[in-house]
């Protein structure tokens, strides 16, 4: 916590899921908002979320979040930092099994991710790896060229992780820039 908000001078743990938040129908606007599917073990409609909020004395100056992600040799657990509107202030990979780890964890990879939203990623298809038009997640560059499918579920996850930070603990306020793909719903 004190890497990540060195101000910070305590913090409230929260345990959310979305079969206890809504259900199916919960699952299926989330899928919708991070345009993939949730499929394995990471995804499923029960895993349980933790998520912090971060105080400085009793005023609320953030929120840390993490999700795993399959990778190439296992899972990948991206956590960010977000501040009090979502944004990321920190990026940080805990667990990775990668070529291209050490790369990856350099400072000058996470940095590229602070001050991007969920409304930054919504352009972003984690499915085709294209942001239509290009914008500041295609501008996040590759590290580790060999490892361009662990890259992509970096991508993925840092998408997944605003989605459900945005969904639980913002009321969805990054919810009036998510544009349905044709014949989905909003």
């Amino acid at each position: 916590m004190k890497r990540l908000f060195p101000e910070s001078t305590g913090y409230k743990t929260l345990y959310v899921s979305i079969a206890k938040r809504g259900g199916d129908a919960l699952l299926r606007e989330i899928e919708a908002r991070l345009g993939d599917p949730f499929k394995g073990l990471y995804e499923t409609i029960d895993v349980p979320y933790t998520m912090y909020e971060i105080y400085r004395g009793t005023e609320l100056v953030g929120y840390i979040h993490g999700v795993n992600q399959k990778g190439s040799y296992g899972g990948i657990q991206v956590f960010c930092a977000f501040d009090t509107l979502g944004t990321v202030r920190a990026f940080y990979l805990q667990k990775l099994t990668s070529k291209g780890a050490k790369r990856f964890r350099e400072e000058s990879f996470g940095r590229q991710f602070v001050g991007m939203s969920l409304a930054d990623f919504y352009r972003y298809d984690p499915v085709s790896g294209a942001e239509t038009p290009p914008g500041r997640v295609s501008a996040v560059k590759n590290p580790a060229p060999e490892a361009a499918a662990d890259f992509a579920a970096m991508l993925r996850a840092t998408k997944k992780n605003l989605v459900l930070v945005d969904e639980f603990l913002l009321d969805n306020r990054h919810l009036p820039h998510f544009k349905p793909a044709k014949g989905g719903a909003r």
